[in-house]
């Protein structure tokens, strides 16, 4: 798990770029086209919105640079000692405390300035006030370039650190250099290091990962230490003093014997003693590399004094042979285990826990319990039992199937759950609450059904046949037939649901007022149908209410009067409100519409030029496409 992912910081661009930046997106997000014609506060507040913009994205930035960047006193211990030993922490501090206090000047400018907008008099003086706004914005960005370029180099240090989890299960190998800690972080990981038979091959920390035990274990490289005082060593051999100190880990400190690494086993012991405050509190053990070249039993009784006085485990390997390797890597990863279980038992939460477990010890009882069948299911077995005797006695079937036999033996009369048992064995009534039982059993009920649909068809044809088609021509009766099949197939259609909706008939009134009676007189006589009592009936519904008026009062007012009292009805119609509207009169609706209109903005749809329209004020600006001058010419770009 990677507690600290430093590769997500984002790029910190350099001084001039970061001007570009926000300028470029000042001009294409805010609005460009302001004339003098334009209403003073109008023009103010073109201005403001332009200051206010390039405030407000400059200080998002700069915020989230600052954000981003960690924080020494709220990261991981080994992380803050790391970055001091690699970029300094009063240089870092310092480069995020000036871009804070740019962020603060920055905004202090954009207000002071925007106080000064209200004032202006005039476009130019708003639009001078604006240019001296974003210039001193632009001053204060171009002031932190040395900040900028500090930040961007930290950055590029950052992601390039490996991702160490300082709280999981480590190996940490340290040492002298070329005594073999690369060699073997490659044979018991996955990591690939570079290794060579010089010193200071490895100047940083490397990480790989193996397994253990189902569990996955970190294996960190450190740099070589060599053996002066602490003020004396450089920034590589302070990486190793970072993780010795900081990261609780089995520490796994590798000497060579053979002293093939140009130290003698002097100097390696002494390192060790000096080394051994950092080790305090943690689980040590000592690595005796390059057995395949001289073997601890070899040395002289001097050197295995030496040895024995580091007053720790001490094991061999050999990169080389392989020899002791996985020996080496089981017993470093027992140690750690042993000591973080040691550690959890020890701590404050080990009573915390131990007091929610609880564990259960069952007590013995004094004597045996005899096992007991309950009542209820001795008396079900039994009454099983009599009713298969009785299916075997009086049912035939007693061989076949539960499922296939009778409905109406013992066996299912037993089972019946009434309200009273005696009723179990009755027969089964033929009336319950006036009604037949039969009646809500017909076997033959699909038979009726179909007998009653070959009635209905052969009364339906009687009924066809019994029409006054004796009186009819060869051509009226072909028509007819035409008709029925017609309108047979209709019913069939839209019974199917294929056809088309129905069309709805037309009332007769719309008919006499388009004058359609007489294209109906001949579409029923064409049919071979008397259309006399439907010509009559739809004449006698077809006078309209203003009809019947204006015959009444054409005496009394003459035609002129009557035309004038149709206009005027037709008049008062039009000027009611709609219902609904909540308004009085048609006055009221004209009033509401006209103001409507003025409130609501019509959209310009002239394709005219406005505020938000980016404005290029030269297409072509010479100085960007004249080229340098050639020998003899004095004119300037």
């Amino acid at each position: 798990m990677v507690v600290y992912n430093f590769k997500k910081i984002t790029v910190v661009p350099t001084g001039s770029e970061f001007i570009d930046i926000v300028l470029s997106k000042t001009q294409r997000k805010t609005p460009t086209v302001i004339h003098p014609s334009y209403a003073i506060a109008r023009i103010r507040s073109f201005y403001i919105r332009k200051v206010k913009y390039t405030s407000q994205n400059v200080h998002d930035k700069l915020s989230l640079m600052i954000q981003e960047f960690p924080l020494l006193d709220d990261i991981h211990p080994f992380y803050a000692d790391l970055m001091n030993v690699l970029y300094d922490k009063d240089h870092y501090k310092l480069a995020l405390g000036q871009i804070n206090t740019a962020r603060n000047l920055i905004d202090q400018i954009a207000k002071d300035y925007c106080k000064l907008l209200k004032y202006g008099d005039s476009l130019y003086r708003c639009k001078q006030l604006k240019k001296a706004a974003l210039g001193r914005m632009c001053t204060l960005l171009k002031q932190q370039s040395s900040s900028f370029q500090y930040l961007e180099q930290v950055r590029q240090h950052l992601a390039r650190l490996p991702s160490i989890d300082p709280n999981t299960r480590t190996l940490l190998l340290c040492g002298f250099p070329n005594v073999g800690k690369s060699s073997f972080l490659n044979k018991v990981s996955r990591a690939d290091v570079e290794v060579q038979p010089y010193p200071f091959t490895t100047k940083s920390l490397f990480v790989g990962h193996t397994d253990y035990k189902y569990l996955q274990w970190q294996v960190i490289d450190t740099p070589g230490i060599l053996d002066h005082a602490l003020e004396q060593r450089n920034t590589i051999e302070m990486q190793s003093i970072t993780a010795m100190a900081h990261l609780f880990a089995v520490v796994l400190f590798l000497i060579d014997p053979s002293e093939q690494c140009g130290y003698s086993l002097e100097q390696q012991t002494n390192l060790f003693h000096s080394l051994k405050p950092l080790f305090a509190g943690k689980p040590t053990l000592v690595v005796a590399t390059k057995c395949d070249m001289k073997r601890i039993e070899d040395l002289n009784p001097e050197q295995k004094a030496l040895i024995d006085g580091m007053e720790s485990q001490i094991v061999t390997m050999s990169n080389m042979t392989d020899e002791g390797v996985s020996f080496v890597k089981e017993t470093a990863c027992d140690k750690l285990l042993d000591a973080r279980v040691q550690m959890k038992v020890t701590g404050k939460k080990a009573n915390d826990i131990l007091a929610k477990l609880h564990v259960a010890t069952p007590v013995p009882r004094e004597g045996e319990r005899a096992p007991t069948i309950p009542e209820s299911f001795i008396a079900a077995r039994g009454r099983k039992r009599d009713a298969d005797m009785d299916m075997e006695e009086e049912d035939p079937e007693a061989h076949l199937p539960e499922w296939l036999r009778g409905l109406n033996s013992v066996e299912w009369k037993k089972r019946y759950q009434l309200k009273n048992d005696d009723w179990r064995f009755d027969n089964v009534p033929e009336f319950i609450n006036g009604k037949n039982v039969a009646d809500f059993i017909d076997p033959d009920i699909l038979e009726r059904l179909e007998e009653l649909e070959r009635e209905e068809e052969t009364r339906e044809d009687a009924t066809e046949e019994l029409s006054d088609e004796e009186d009819l021509s060869e051509e009226q009766y072909e028509t007819v037939r035409q008709i029925r099949e017609r309108r047979k197939l209709l019913i069939a259609t839209l019974r199917a649901g294929k056809g088309p909706a129905p069309i709805s008939a037309i009332p007769r009134k719309k008919l006499v007022e388009s004058g359609n009676i007489s294209d109906m007189e001949a579409h029923l006589t064409s049919l071979g149908m008397n259309p006399a009592a439907a010509v009559d009936r739809a004449r006698s519904r077809s006078q309209s209410r203003v009809g019947r008026k204006r015959d009444r009062s054409s005496d009394i007012i003459g035609d002129e009067g009557v035309e004038k009292q149709l206009k005027s009805l037709s008049k008062s119609r039009s000027r009611t409100p709609a219902p609904g509207s909540g308004l009085k009169d048609a006055k009221a609706v004209k009033k509401a519409q006209v103001l409507a209109r003025a409130v609501q903005k019509v959209r310009n749809r002239e394709a005219r030029k406005g505020e938000a329209d980016r404005h290029v004020p030269d297409l072509k600006p010479k100085h960007l496409f004249s080229g340098k001058r050639g020998m003899g010419k004095t004119d300037y770009r």
